[in-house]
């Protein structure tokens, strides 16, 4: 299992010193807080997207690109890669540039986001966010599969001859995870196309979760991509740690009850018993956390919140030191030896092993991979792209069985 961090990119006063960051110093505190998850040995940093304050995110790709020349082993992914307000002949350049840089460490992490104006800012109709999710991604996966494309939709130009540059590198796209907290059409959309499913389910109990991820598997294996145990699963989480347990506790809290996103709401002793956030010990996230895989079946990828609130920068590496040294290596090893069978993947697939599939396939740079065919393993999935009526239909009545 893969093991790492996510930022929203939050600018956020620190309620115990009244400081501020402005973004500049965000921006180059996120740069610091990857470089030195590298350092720690975690295996993945994502950043979120998002186009309005108080976050700093706008360009994933710029800070990911630059992470690339800066750190050695760590994979670079996004949080969340908005494929509904983003046009999506930019992604396919974009993220194969930045695969081409990174050499083939990254992969990305569709999602529609959670602010509401962002639609209109780019032109789009936040009703449209399914089907807009649904057409650009299915305009994505040609434009990397396929050198020159012919295409007409709903949301965007029609395309006549056109080739995105530069190709995906060796041949072989980027590996996509799509996630959401609580829409089955797109876990379906996931399962699809054998894609990963992250379920960040910071502020959301475990039975949702695990309605949510069986539904994905379910489908996984409907569309006929492997077992469901087989499928890409990762989720969020959020944790704060010190040796002794009451001094986290005591240290946090008044940064959980300031917060934006959750201060001034449930109690924090609540929001930890209802959602993923731990705050104690190391022995307590690894206790808990280990418990995850007993919930939704052994998954691939764990994602960690350690920099928002208003923490500073200072304690934020320290929680990065306390996963690295102490929880992860504990963790890792008590969650593998639950994976139920050498055939269930115990990482994301890497770019060499993606390209190593794809030339015994004899698919690595091929072109015109039709929308029903996966272009990583070949197989056919049952009738064609959904559409998203047709989607939200038959995702709606299993999501209830």
């Amino acid at each position: 299992m893969q093991f790492g961090i996510f930022s929203v990119s939050d600018v956020t006063t620190d309620p115990t010193t009244g400081h501020t960051p402005d973004d500049t110093e965000r921006v180059r505190d996120m740069l610091t807080i990857a470089r030195h998850a590298d350092e720690a040995g975690l295996d993945v940093f994502a950043t979120g997207e998002h186009h309005n304050p108080p976050f700093v995110a706008s360009s994933p790709t710029t800070m990911l690109g630059y992470l690339a020349g800066v750190t050695k082993h760590i994979t670079l992914s996004t949080a969340t890669t908005l494929i509904t307000t983003n046009d999506p002949v930019r992604l396919a350049e974009e993220y194969a540039m930045l695969q081409v840089v990174s050499d083939g460490r990254m992969d990305l992490m569709m999602g529609r986001g959670n602010t509401g104006p962002v639609y209109p800012w780019f032109g789009q109709d936040i009703r449209q966010g399914i089907p807009l999710a649904v057409e650009n991604y299915a305009l994505l996966r040609r434009l990397w599969t396929e050198d020159v494309v012919d295409w007409e939709g709903k949301f965007r130009t029609a395309l006549q001859g056109f080739t995105s540059t530069p190709r995906p590198l060796d041949g072989v796209p980027p590996f996509v995870w799509h996630g959401s907290i609580r829409s089955p059409e797109i876990a379906e959309q996931a399962a699809f196309y054998g894609d990963g499913f992250l379920h960040n389910n910071i502020f959301w109990p475990m039975h949702h979760t695990r309605q949510m991820v069986r539904f994905y598997r379910q489908r996984f294996e409907h569309y006929g991509h492997g077992r469901a145990d087989q499928a890409i699963v990762g989720l969020g989480g959020q944790v704060f740690m010190r040796k002794r347990s009451q001094d986290a506790w005591n240290e946090f809290r008044p940064y959980f009850d300031e917060a934006p996103v959750y201060g001034h709401g449930p109690s924090m002793e609540d929001f930890t018993r209802e959602t993923p956030l731990t705050v104690g010990s190391p022995q307590q996230v690894i206790d808990r956390y280990a418990s995850f895989v007993d919930e939704v079946g052994y998954y691939q990828r764990q994602l960690f919140l350690v920099d928002h609130a208003g923490l500073p920068l200072k304690t934020v590496l320290e929680q990065i030191d306390l996963l690295g040294e102490e929880v992860v290596p504990e963790l890792r090893k008590i969650v593998e030896a639950k994976r139920p069978a050498d055939d269930v993947p115990l990482n994301p697939p890497t770019h060499a092993e993606r390209v190593t599939a794809a030339r015994a396939a004899g698919e690595a740079g091929a072109t015109h991979v039709g929308d029903t065919a996966d272009p990583y393993t070949g197989t056919v999935a049952e009738g064609t792209q959904p559409s998203a009526t047709s989607t939200a239909r038959t995702t709606q009545q299993e999501a209830r069985a």
